[in-house]
């Protein structure tokens, strides 16, 4: 018992960090976008989990909500007629980024062979695109403080055994999640070679498409607008134009020929009337 509460007290002065990121959906989310959320929710220590809340009042609620649970960060998924929106937040003070999320892959549809344990803290790997543009700086704060496990947390194990790493590829961010791997032994140790070290994926996976960053938790000024992005209702809509304009070209040239060949018979008749 003794041992025990020196070992509790010495975690919680290593316990320096201490911020909680609320993972929260919103009502009408499919099965796979709530697999995805519960992915996460193992995949943070420090994570608080609430109820799911209405898209109506999301934007009232949510800082009232991370302030009775302590939280200084949050994930939201809002569940749209036709995709998945995923806000990051500090609360309150902002700011917010905005994201498109598709590709959905969590961890019940893929057979992945990696492993890791639970609660384990993670090594976070951006490439170097993050380093040029300063919306991409911003946003990759935002993952290292969302993803990140603090040092000293009471769930977490103090070791590393996967990776969380961030790709932006054509203005598109791809997550993925590696376990750490010793190709010779079972223990990491000093001598290791970095060549023998395997990176296996775990799993979920998913990417995203950035729509929009704000100054403030909750909206306010626009710092940085996404003109690549497209909205889905958008794109419906332009494929529904263009076949439109296509029927009506074919109508057309229907008409037309049928016009042509009257007057060709017209024509005919005439002359054997002659």
């Amino acid at each position: 018992m003794i041992s025990s509460n020196l070992s509790n007290e010495t975690k919680n002065k290593n316990w320096i960090n201490k911020t909680r990121i609320l993972i929260v959906a919103s009502r009408g989310v499919s099965h796979q976008e709530r697999h995805l959320v519960n992915d996460l929710i193992s995949l943070i220590p420090n994570s608080k989990k609430e109820c799911k809340i209405e898209r109506d009042i999301a934007s009232e609620e949510l800082n009232n909500i991370c302030y009775m649970h302590s939280c200084k960060f949050c994930i939201y998924f809002e569940h749209r007629k036709r995709e998945l929106v995923m806000w990051i937040f500090r609360s309150p003070g902002g700011p917010l980024a905005k994201f498109s999320v598709t590709n959905i892959h969590a961890l019940n549809e893929i057979k992945l062979i990696g492993n890791c344990i639970k609660y384990s803290r993670p090594l976070l790997s951006f490439d170097k695109s993050f380093e040029e543009s300063p919306h991409l700086l911003l946003l990759k704060e935002l993952f290292t403080q969302c993803f990140n496990s603090p040092r000293g947390h009471p769930k977490t194990r103090p070791f590393y055994d996967h990776q969380i790493c961030f790709y932006n590829i054509n203005n598109q961010i791809f997550i993925r999640v590696y376990q750490i791997l010793n190709e010779i032994k079972e223990k990491f140790t000093n001598q290791d070679q970095e060549s023998k070290i395997q990176l296996l994926e775990i799993g979920p996976r998913f990417s995203l498409k950035l729509i929009r960053i704000f100054a403030d938790s909750l909206g306010g000024k626009t710092l940085y607008l996404n003109k690549d992005y497209v909205a889905p209702g958008v794109i419906i809509k332009r494929k529904a134009d263009n076949f439109k304009k296509r029927q009506m070209k074919e109508q057309s040239e229907k008409i037309e020929l049928q016009n042509k060949l009257d007057n060709m018979q017209d024509i005919n008749q005439k002359w054997l009337n002659e």
